[in-house]
């Protein structure tokens, strides 16, 4: 059984211009980039920028990262036996040349569109597509365990195994899960190649030492040319072998530090550094990477990128061109709502509202792992800059972090996506619940993200948090109450850790900013009263389930509403309320149904002796796919058309 629900695919295929792009046009495959001279490379990349230019001006995606990796791809496919040879991307934003250069040229058009290509490396679309990518810092650990497999199933001792590159940027080598493949990758004498590409940016600018660090390293060339005749030299008079390879290593790491007066971290885990080299000189790429490919064992090669390469505008400004949506290919200009009174982005006003309260209380701080402008926390940094702190790529520690800070008294906001904090989730139960600290969690992409898919849909978090003791969950209906609740949450009064999620995009009120008040823990609010069915919802899904019952009243259905507003603790009173009525019942929710509030709401209904006719809807329990959030709202049965059809379908005589 799929682990994935089904779409039908999208197979416009759309062949290139050959006039336009010549030799990217004639690329079905890796196999067909090799045929080409070396020379012929830079025009192929050229070519390349070219065509996604064009192509992301009108159907967004990432577009500086891929932008500055398209040497760096061609080079990799031109000298390594792609797919045989395994490449393993780190979050896949700069893996768009990858998808044109394994034959989905034809189908980019249809990038990150529902049944279309991904917009990320997905195994089940692509041979190619080693490992699934979407969050950062896995790419060593997964590369790693292909290459000690890939060691295990060769047959000849003196034969290399297959090669195995991962290409990690220089964000995600911060993260913890690097360091632990980077520490394991050292005692292992797989055939391992780990591509750092250092281009100084995550989406924001990168922070920490280490980002520090990368910039200020350096390598001796003279050095490691006359390492690299050494090693020909030892291996061919057999006196390097496996088992003295640490102490081979040890020697050289001693003998490169005495020649250029440094040593760097990567050497000192005992894994093989070169570089750095310019990333964007594809020639260079190939005859470095043809070099390294004779050397056995876990080596590091260090590249320096420009991030949004080819296109000035990124190029300047590569955070806002991340993935800066639809835009004029000539001038750069980018497409935005120019609306006058267009409603605010939920974490914008969480982002105001912070600010709000943090000029009130010299106690608050906010925390985010590399998402100050994704999350709005970069609203309390441009204000109060000592108070705000990204930490990179290190959700676990920003958790942990934020737990210290809190056992001295100050108030954490620690803002992260709803799929980002699944990496967190030890430290939310060990480090926060288990000792009630009132940490509070403001999960943002919660529910269906859309285009990006689901390695970032925030499906989960209703049900890993509830189970967690001790932690308060609550979801806003909408702007006001996204308020309330932090209003509330920041309150001199409150105890105890808490998560107040919400979703991506707009909400719809355009006069959010009203006055805030402190709203009762565990209590939710009947918005509608009626007399044929009920429903339950839980945060701005009320929206959708409004409007299906105003439709129902048109066809003379009522139907009343709750909003739960809270799903740890429960409102129990209007659970039992809504039981003792016998009037079927529609819980609604934007995230899984299994474990989320309506496993909650059944749970009590049981343990208390009440049985009511429930309908469950919410993201099934399957991973949902990219597509356009209505679209995926409508194939997880939460839009306002497929609540109308639940509505009439548990109110009709026969259901």
């Amino acid at each position: 059984m799929s682990a994935i629900v089904s779409v039908t695919p999208n197979k416009d295929y759309r062949p290139l211009d050959s006039a336009l792009y010549p030799l990217l046009s004639a690329i079905d495959s890796p196999a067909d980039l090799r045929k080409l001279p070396i020379d012929k490379l830079p025009e192929l990349c050229r070519e390349i920028r070219t065509f996604l230019i064009a192509s992301l001006a009108e159907n967004p995606g990432h577009f500086a990262s891929s932008m500055g990796a398209v040497e760096l791809t061609v080079a990799l496919h031109y000298v390594f036996d792609t797919p045989d040879d395994r490449i393993v991307w780190d979050v896949g934003h700069q893996a768009y040349a990858h998808k044109l250069l394994t034959g989905r040229a034809p189908l980019f058009h249809t990038n990150r569109k529902l049944g279309g290509l991904s917009g990320f490396p997905f195994p089940a679309e692509s041979p190619y597509d080693t490992f699934a990518a979407g969050h950062a810092s896995n790419s060593i650990s997964a590369a790693l365990g292909m290459a000690v497999a890939a060691a295990a199933d060769s047959t000849d001792g003196e034969a290399p195994a297959r090669n195995v590159v991962a290409v990690i940027g220089d964000a995600s080598i911060s993260g913890g899960l690097a360091f632990e493949g980077l520490n394991n990758a050292a005692n292992s004498r797989s055939n391992l190649l780990i591509v750092l590409n250092d281009n100084d940016m995550s989406i924001d600018r990168n922070v920490g030492s280490l980002n520090s660090y990368l910039g200020r390293m350096t390598a001796s060339r003279p050095y490691n040319a006359m390492r690299g005749v050494a090693y020909h030299v030892l291996k061919g008079l057999r006196l390097y072998k496996d088992e003295n390879h640490g102490r081979m290593t040890r020697l050289h790491n001693s003998l490169k530090s005495f020649i250029t007066r440094e040593t760097n971290i990567f050497e000192g885990l005992s894994i093989r550094y070169f570089g750095p080299v310019d990333g964007n000189d594809v020639r260079r790429l190939v005859r470095v990477f043809s070099e390294l490919k004779s050397i056995s064992g876990p080596r590091l090669l260090h590249i320096r990128t420009l991030k949004g390469k080819g296109y000035k505008p990124a190029e300047e400004d590569p955070a806002h061109w991340h993935a800066p949506g639809r835009f004029d290919p000539a001038t750069g200009e980018r497409h935005v709502d120019k609306r006058a009174m267009a409603p605010a982005k939920y974490q914008d006003v969480f982002g105001s509202t912070l600010v709000e309260l943090a000029r009130t209380n010299p106690d608050i701080v906010g925390i985010t792992a590399a998402m100050l402008s994704g999350t709005s926390m970069s609203m309390l940094q441009k204000e109060m800059p000592d108070r705000t702190f990204d930490v990179g790529i290190s959700e676990g520690h920003a958790v942990t972090f934020a737990a210290g800070l809190a056992r001295e008294g100050k108030r954490p906001v620690v803002a992260i996506y709803s799929s980002f904090l699944q990496r967190a989730y030890d430290q939310i139960v060990h480090d926060v619940a288990l000792q009630q600290l009132p940490v509070i969690f403001a999960i943002d992409r919660a529910g269906i993200v859309g285009e990006d898919g689901a390695t970032h849909h925030g499906a989960l978090d209703l049900a890993y948090l509830t189970s967690v003791p001790g932690l308060t969950v609550a979801a806003p209906r909408d702007e006001v109450y996204l308020r309330h609740l932090f209003f509330t949450a920041l309150s001199p009064q409150w105890e105890g850790p808490i998560a107040i999620r919400y979703p991506r995009g707009s909400g719809e009120i355009l006069q959010w900013q009203q006055p805030m008040r402190v709203l009762p823990v565990g209590k939710g609010e009947k918005l509608s009263d009626g007399t044929d069915a009920i429903i339950l919802s839980v945060g701005t899904v009320a929206t959708d389930v409004a409007k299906a019952i105003e439709a129902a009243r048109a066809e003379g259905i009522s139907v009343a509403h709750y909003d739960m507003i809270f799903v740890k603790p429960l409102d129990t009173a209007i659970l039992a309320e809504v039981a003792a009525t016998g009037l079927p019942v529609i819980t609604v929710e934007d995230g899984t149904v299994r474990g989320g509030f309506s496993s909650a709401a059944l749970e009590w209904w049981a343990d208390n002796g009440y049985s009511p006719r429930v309908r469950r809807l919410g993201m099934p329990d399957k991973f949902v796919p990219h597509g356009r959030v209505a679209e995926l709202k409508k194939i997880c049965g939460i839009d306002s058309d497929s609540i109308l059809q639940e509505i009439r379908t548990i109110t009709s005589p026969r259901s």
